[in-house]
């Protein structure tokens, strides 16, 4: 089995790519803010790595196998001040200059560099003439902050390229998990029994089960095939309202009220980032479909079915 280094770890999707990895065999090398943290589990061990200061222990870039870059700042996760906004740029940019940095001074075996990247490149749609199978990975990125920031996020990584490591690079969509995330902030209402829509609703949202996520990882660090960028949404993207109303059926069943919530007050609480969440955008998922990738939850039926049932 391979050894496997992860940035970003610890995080939403890190912490369940960790449990998909380990429970097939393989050892995971968590990189870590935190000195001398230790695991209880014996295929998982931590390494402290400092990215202000450009430092990683060099010989976790000899062991590992394969190497899959999480790490960043949460986009949603403050308001989108400049400071903050340098942030969510930076923690990308520079963590993938210290990776690339300690591949280029150290000998290593390492097959394949798999990156995070996000749907946010795209933009909102447009024409749905143009796009009425989704944006294509071809697409150019979009002119906004998120755009800017996908571009540069994918082009700290692009060095990769000419030192013979296979480098694929995930566009994820949103999302969906019980342990976090937009899901369960879209859920977080139905407990006053109420079932929150934002904005008008009919904003189109391109989502992903999480363990369908993880195991598109796990084929793109393993599939030598895979190269470059790739979406990672499920089939069929729904709109705010069908998603949010599926899941009250789910959980509550007849007993919720919905509710729109307007989108002045979304751009009243929320700022800038109110932005990416009436932002409608639909993108497709046929590039990695034509891999010969599965997925387990295609439709949002069966992946609100899974996230209910395991809650």
């Amino acid at each position: 089995m391979s050894v496997v280094l992860i940035s970003g770890g610890t995080g939403l999707i890190g912490t369940k790519l960790t449990r998909h990895l380990t429970g097939s065999g393989h050892e995971v090398i968590l990189l870590s803010r935190k000195q001398r943290k230790i695991s209880k589990d014996p295929k998982i061990t931590y390494s402290f790595w400092d990215v202000k200061k450009q430092f990683i222990d060099p010989s976790v870039i000899k062991k590992a196998d394969h190497i899959i870059h999480l790490a960043g700042a949460g986009v949603m996760d403050k308001r989108w001040t400049e400071d903050y906004k340098k942030e969510i740029i930076e923690s990308r940019t520079k963590s993938s200059e210290l990776i690339i940095k300690a591949l280029e001074e150290n000998i290593h075996h390492v097959r394949s560099f798999v990156s995070a990247s996000a749907i946010g490149w795209y933009g909102a749609d447009v024409n749905p003439l143009i796009h009425k199978d989704g944006f294509i990975e071809t697409d150019p990125a979009d002119k906004g902050f998120l755009g800017e920031t996908c571009v540069l996020w994918e082009n700290s990584i692009e060095p990769l390229t000419v030192t013979g490591i296979r480098l694929v690079k995930l566009r994820t969509g949103i999302v969906l998990s019980n342990a976090g995330g937009a899901y369960k902030e879209f859920t977080m209402p139905f407990k006053f029994g109420v079932a929150g829509i934002l904005g008008d609703g009919k904003q189109i949202i391109s989502w992903i089960h999480i363990d369908d996520l993880c195991r598109m990882y796990i084929e793109a660090m393993e599939n030598d095939e895979l190269h470059g960028a790739y979406n990672a949404v499920a089939p069929l993207p729904v709109s705010n309202k069908k998603l949010i109303i599926e899941a009250a059926e789910k959980i509550r069943h007849k007993f919720y009220i919905p509710v729109h919530v307007p989108s002045f007050l979304l751009k009243l609480f929320l700022g800038k980032k109110s932005v990416e969440i009436l932002k409608s955008a639909t993108v497709s998922d046929k590039k990695i479909k034509l891999t010969g990738f599965t997925f387990l939850y295609p439709t949002i039926e069966v992946a609100l079915d899974e996230l209910t049932s395991s809650k």
